[in-house]
């Protein structure tokens, strides 16, 4: 008898990840090449102003304050001025709801991932309460967000069903907790295969119809991934074949184990991401770009400050996960932020596309509401290789038949346009207003962690008391 293909691939893929916990296990921050620490700091300042950027959002600071009614001893900053520490899960959770609330989070280009985002809440907690240096922060942030990406790859969703938020979240945080604690493979192993089988299907649509629900998928990943690594120092591990019966099994993915080994060591994931400027869904940013060239084109042409009355239909012709942000009237901001038709009006009323295009007054502006509704969405022909599997042509039919068009084949941020470090530097400077010296102390580590390691030998717990200090408790 033949053997099963099925028990074949699911051996394959614990043995696959078996290989990949040990190899991360047994990495050291000495060993981290300078331009994947660079990256890794750069992750750490983008994704920690975007924790910040959400500190006023009301549900955001009402968590806060449930959540600390349970807390137990203070041990871990919570990025939110005025906010008192918590213990590092209750902190863990509060900084996970807020990572990914303004979708100005970096992301993985490569899969459906915002490895940063699973990673950092916990790990930036833990960190803090155990006194670990920038450098082990970083060291961990760039290996966790290897073993969370390559799992990603792995398995992958045929269609967008569950939300990576939901499907990824708790193995970055395991594998963060995990490694910054020192861990051996097999206890790796068995801390995020115990996080892999906790995750949770929760449906990517949810985004697209503003359930606000979906934000905290990070918060509860970040609980369980700490949570996991606790369990597994217990001996309450998963399986190696965790993966693919949850995956593939429960999930209905994909399985290609070779994603989970080919590379390792030279092929970093963490060189692959992408970061944002705008403060949307990442499908929606090339409509974007062509969107305010087009705006540009106009206003030039009659000198028009707001070309929207100019405006009969906006035709957005883009990729196919493009496709799925059909939202025309989103009831919150998440579904603002995941509606192709309001990025789009929104940003031809208000000429960007940052926090100021999805904001709560922009739903119920009278001009973005017209706008919306005169957004047609239909498939590009030609869709080309990464990075120009997600372009968007966007074209402009104004009231006296002239016809604008722009093409977007790539959207800047990916590894194939990066914003340099002064852009980066720049949004960390918005995003972090509220922390008047977290840019300045977060700018340092970035400019100094590819080749000067002495403030990467400072614990992480000395560098928030530099950024948060000032602000009152």
């Amino acid at each position: 008898m033949a053997p099963d293909p099925d028990l074949a691939l699911r051996a394959r893929s614990a043995a696959a990840v078996q290989s990949l916990m040990t190899w991360a296990a047994a990495d050291s921050p000495e060993s981290l090449p300078g331009p994947v620490r660079a990256r890794a700091a750069l992750v750490l300042a983008d994704d920690l102003g975007a924790m910040v950027a959400a500190a006023d959002e009301p549900p955001v600071a009402r968590m806060r304050a449930v959540l600390a009614r349970s807390s137990g001893r203070a041990e871990a900053t919570v990025f939110a001025p005025g906010s008192p520490p918590l213990d590092r899960a209750s902190a863990a959770a509060a900084n996970g709801l807020a990572a990914t609330w303004c979708e100005l989070d970096e992301g993985y280009r490569g899969a459906p991932c915002h490895a940063g985002a699973y990673i950092l809440p916990a790990l930036l907690a833990e960190a803090e309460a155990e006194g670990a240096s920038v450098a082990r922060v970083l060291e961990a942030l760039a290996q966790a967000y290897e073993i969370t990406v390559r799992c990603a790859r792995a398995f992958p969703f045929a269609t967008m069903t569950v939300h990576p938020h939901a499907a990824f979240a708790s193995i970055g945080a395991a594998a963060g907790i995990g490694i910054l604690r020192g861990f051996s493979g097999k206890l790796l192993l068995d801390a995020v295969s115990a996080a892999a089988s906790m995750t949770f299907a929760g449906p990517y649509g949810h985004a697209i119809e503003g359930a606000l629900v979906r934000n905290a998928w990070t918060s509860a990943g970040a609980w369980i991934g700490l949570r996991a690594a606790d369990g597994a120092e217990a001996g309450i591990a998963g399986l190696p074949e965790t993966f693919h019966d949850v995956f593939v099994g429960g999930l209905g993915t994909a399985c290609q184990p070779e994603a989970l080994t080919d590379g390792l060591g030279t092929d970093w994931a963490i060189r692959g991401g992408y970061h944002k400027v705008f403060a949307c869904c990442q499908y929606a940013h090339g409509a974007i770009e062509a969107s305010l060239s087009l705006r540009a084109q106009v206003a030039g042409r009659d000198g028009a400050v707001d070309p929207t009355p100019e405006i009969d239909e906006i035709l957005v012709e883009t990729h196919p996960r493009g496709l799925t942000l059909t939202t025309v009237e989103p009831a919150t901001v998440l579904a603002a932020k995941f509606s192709m038709p309001h990025a789009l009006a929104a940003a031809a009323v208000t000429g960007t596309g940052g926090q100021g295009a999805f904001d709560e007054a922009t739903l119920h502006d009278p001009r973005i509401a017209d706008l919306r509704r005169r957004v047609r969405l239909a498939p590009l022909p030609e869709i080309g290789l990464p990075p120009n599997d997600r372009p968007s042509r966007v074209t402009w039919r104004l009231r006296d038949g002239t016809i604008l068009s722009a093409l977007c084949e790539s959207a800047r941020g990916g590894a194939d346009q990066p914003f340099d470090t002064d852009t980066m530097l720049a949004k960390l400077a918005e995003t972090s207003r509220g922390y008047p010296r977290m840019a300045a102390v977060l700018e340092r580590i970035v400019r100094r962690a590819e080749d000067d390691e002495r403030d990467l030998q400072r614990p992480w717990r000395d560098c928030v008391t530099d950024m948060t200090g000032g602000v009152e408790r």
